[in-house]
């Protein structure tokens, strides 16, 4: 098996050294198949162990010529290795060593991605658990709606990024196969057994059937995964990007000693984390959509997906690591006003309760509408005058009077009553 690579920055898996490396090692592990099964000696085989190597530059400067990365990769390995050279490479095609390598880099950044999302989980759970009743308002169409908690937008995040590990998981799996079966696919100058024998040492399983490449729905399941993550990022910077505005302030960026925020403006405190994820995420598409333009090729094979993957496949798994490294760092240091969120509560004087009031109303016996009609001209009043609010405006309402006793209006306006199911909602998800 390759050996390992200790990964500091995602870059390091798409850097010449390593690729290379794969390479010669898939070369290496065709040459043990085939000497297993008789076809060479196993003593060229050592030589072949012993002797090959690469070098990145010599590589380049061969290619300059060749305009073929793989011949120039080849020619490279065989002036260190010598006769023994014949047997690398036998029967096989670029894409067999392309193509596998790809899908082993793949596996290994999904691999890392997969541990940053975790550590997303963790974190958005515990401020879940830390603002689980933290009541705050609730907005549909950016207007004040009913009351929630600021923990349940951190158990959406995690119940959001708990599937986006499923979702990845699955197509890291999907990506990891290999293939060494020729120019088209049929094998006809290799044994099955060698690609067994070669996928079993890199982690990877075959193809069940592929023409001169792997097929691309692979990499464009991938890819569109990695854009759906990065649209999940986005959609928790936009969040705390409204909630950082001034006249709200339920939520901020941490700001660091001598941080600036405005060349022009020295009070400035910009949400500008969320707003470099939400801007990266639009790549991530864009990306995604160039993957499945890579699917439709010609026949068994053509190059007009090489060149693009060379661009988008590094670029979004180093892309999407970066951007949940600070989506992490964004959440365990975020700033939250549970004061605030109080404040805002308030600000439309008991209009939040209009829907409890409504049902209260149609209990006691009230069609509907016309319990809607009774509701709707108190907060339409609340709405044109700034010194009044629901609540007296419905003690003041001799139609709503004829209902509900004072007693019964005085109970609605309790904002415990709108926790009641918050820990159900928890339990079946934080805390399952």
């Amino acid at each position: 098996m390759i050996e390992r690579y200790t990964l500091p920055e995602m870059g390091n898996i798409w850097n010449d050294e390593f690729k290379y490396s794969a390479w010669l090692k898939i070369e290496i592990l065709a040459c043990e198949a085939r000497a297993e099964m008789g076809d060479i000696p196993f003593a060229d085989v050592e030589a072949i162990k012993q002797k090959a190597k690469f070098d990145v530059k010599k590589i380049n400067e061969i290619e300059e010529t060749t305009q073929h990365d793989v011949i120039a990769f080849l020619t490279n390995v065989a002036e260190y290795v010598g006769a023994e050279s014949r047997h690398i490479h036998y029967g096989m095609t670029s894409s067999d060593i392309l193509d596998t390598t790809l899908s082993y880099q793949m596996k290994i950044a999904g691999e890392l991605l997969l541990q940053s999302l975790e550590k997303l989980k963790d974190e958005l759970k515990q401020k879940a658990l830390e603002h689980k009743y933290s009541l705050c308002v609730g907005r549909t169409h950016g207007i004040h709606a009913e009351p929630t908690t600021m923990g349940l937008k951190f158990a959406l995040w995690y119940e959001e990024t708990k599937r986006n590990i499923e979702r990845l998981a699955a197509a890291n799996q999907r990506i990891s196969v290999g293939k060494i079966s020729g120019a088209v696919g049929t094998f006809e100058h290799l044994s099955p057994k060698v690609e067994e024998y070669v996928c079993k040492n890199l982690g990877l399983t075959p193809d069940p059937v592929s023409t001169q490449i792997i097929q691309r729905d692979r990499h464009a399941e991938y890819l569109s995964v990695l854009a759906i993550v990065g649209a999940t990022l986005e959609k928790i910077a936009t969040e705390i990007r409204h909630l950082q505005k001034t006249e709200v302030l339920e939520a901020e960026e941490f700001f660091g000693k001598g941080q600036k925020g405005s060349s022009a403006m020295p009070h400035k405190r910009n949400p500008i984390t969320c707003e470099r994820i939400a801007g990266l995420a639009r790549v991530l598409r864009g990306n995604s959509t160039a993957a499945l333009e890579n699917v439709a090729l010609w026949h068994e094979r053509d190059i007009t997906h090489s060149s693009v993957e060379r661009v988008i496949i590094p670029d979004s798994t180093i892309l999407l690591h970066y951007m949940l490294s600070k989506t992490i760092s964004l959440i365990k240091n975020l700033l939250l006003y549970p004061e605030n969120m109080k404040k805002n509560l308030e600000l439309t004087r008991g209009l939040v309760f209009s829907q409890t009031v409504l049902l209260k109303i149609t209990q006691a016996g009230v069609s509907r509408e016309a319990a809607y009609s009774i509701v709707q001209t108190a907060a339409m009043e609340v709405w044109k005058d700034q010194n009044k609010n629901l609540k007296t405006e419905l003690l003041n309402s001799t139609e709503l009077l004829k209902y509900l006793s004072k007693d019964e209006i005085e109970k609605i306006f309790d904002y415990q009553n709108m926790l009641t199911n918050v820990n159900f909602i928890f339990d079946r998800t934080i805390n399952e």
